[in-house]
């Protein structure tokens, strides 16, 4: 299934860390995966319109700055386990409630920036994560200044809940889904490994990016809850596989490119 240029051309730029992307890269590696030259042009051309890629040199792309922002957060995943600590049964909490809900936009941003901190609603309004992140609420609080919801947003940390809600908020992530997940994607990437050495090329970086793009956006938005929510050996032995796996798929990709 084809990524969409636009995709593709963000998301090579995602991994590039801050190296430039030509524009015969950018067509060619569209190419691997049916997409036109006039489409991967348009899709840089539109990049560039709404600021998201920006021109260095000529015919060479980087992220703008509104990218930059949620790059940076996003090339985190692969400290991720470094950023838990112990969960001693305290709540993060992060009020929204008057930022309003009018602007779409704002709203689709506002979201995904609680989905990457793993932030899952409990009522309208107030969101909630285990209290196990090593930086706490101090952490959170300013990852959502750098993702855009403003230095005055409410964040505290909660505690002594009444049992119903207690219950509830335990209630808001399918740990044993997320466990599933781990073990699933981890088998898959672990025989794709066995096997890459057979494929050709192409075939092998047009794969890799597929199965590398959904596996890091699992790690990217992993709520990195604690025991006994989520089985974290298995989270572990995942984010294991997935940076060999990346490491993997970069040398392909790097070769690929240079001979772009």
């Amino acid at each position: 299934m084809s990524p969409g240029a636009r995709r593709l051309i963000l998301n090579l730029l995602l991994g590039a860390g801050g190296a430039p992307l030509s524009a015969r890269q950018a067509v060619a590696s569209c190419a691997l995966f049916g997409i036109r030259e006039n489409s991967a042009r348009v899709a840089l051309a539109r990049l560039a319109s709404a600021g998201l890629i920006v021109a260095e040199g000529r015919g060479n792309y980087v992220l703008g700055p509104p990218a930059e922002a949620l790059a940076a957060d996003v090339a985190q995943w692969r400290q991720a386990e470094q950023r838990v600590g112990d969960w001693q049964g305290g709540w993060i909490a992060v009020h929204v409630a008057g930022l309003g809900r009018s602007d779409r936009k704002a709203l689709r941003a506002r979201e995904r920036a609680l989905g990457l901190l793993g932030l899952a609603e409990l009522e309208r309004g107030l969101y909630l994560r285990p209290d196990n992140l090593a930086q706490g609420a101090a952490g959170v609080r300013e990852r959502l200044d750098k993702l855009g919801l403003g230095p005055d947003i409410a964040v505290f940390v909660a505690r002594d809940f009444d049992a119903a809600r207690e219950r509830q908020a335990r209630r808001l992530w399918d740990g044993a889904a997320l466990n599933r997940r781990y073990r699933k994607t981890r088998q898959r990437l672990s025989e794709w490994l066995a096997r890459s050495p057979g494929l050709e090329p192409e075939a092998a970086a047009r794969e890799a990016f597929l199965l590398g793009h959904e596996a890091i956006r699992e790690l990217v938005f992993d709520p990195l809850l604690p025991d006994p929510l989520v089985d974290v050996r298995a989270r572990r032995a995942f984010t294991d596989t997935v940076i060999r796996f990346d490491a993997a798929g970069q040398a392909l990709w790097q070769r690929f490119l240079a001979a772009a």
